[in-house]
């Protein structure tokens, strides 16, 4: 693996526990909802999870992450369509999808090592 792939890899992991972090065990959509501190740091770090995801296709197009170019997608999407940001949608990638990617790329480290 290219050394900057794992660099974007570790960013995207970084990332990826940092929301864990913020949203906690214990935090629900309901407060969530209340918390714009909390949804805009959460929003910033989807936002680096996605550059990331875009510097690795652009080194590596067929890089093996599922759902690259969605991820990539909601990026731009949080960066140019702020005010139209859906929360729900949000709590939705960080419940559900988040795991799974951040379950792949500790498995792509493992991986390569």
């Amino acid at each position: 693996m290219r050394p900057e792939i794992r660099s974007y890899l570790h960013d995207i992991l970084d990332a990826a526990n940092s929301i864990e972090s913020y949203i906690g065990k214990e935090k629900n959509f309901k407060d969530y909802l209340k918390d714009k501190q909390l949804r805009r740091a959460v929003e910033r770090e989807l936002e680096i999870i996605g550059e990331a995801v875009n510097r690795i296709l652009k080194v590596d197009h067929e890089f093996p992450i599922d759902d690259a170019r969605r991820i990539v997608n909601l990026r731009n999407w949080v960066i140019h369509g702020y005010d139209k940001v859906d929360d729900g949608l949000i709590w939705g990638i960080v419940s559900k999808d988040l795991p799974i990617l951040k379950a792949r790329v500790n498995e792509l480290i493992q991986d390569n090592s």
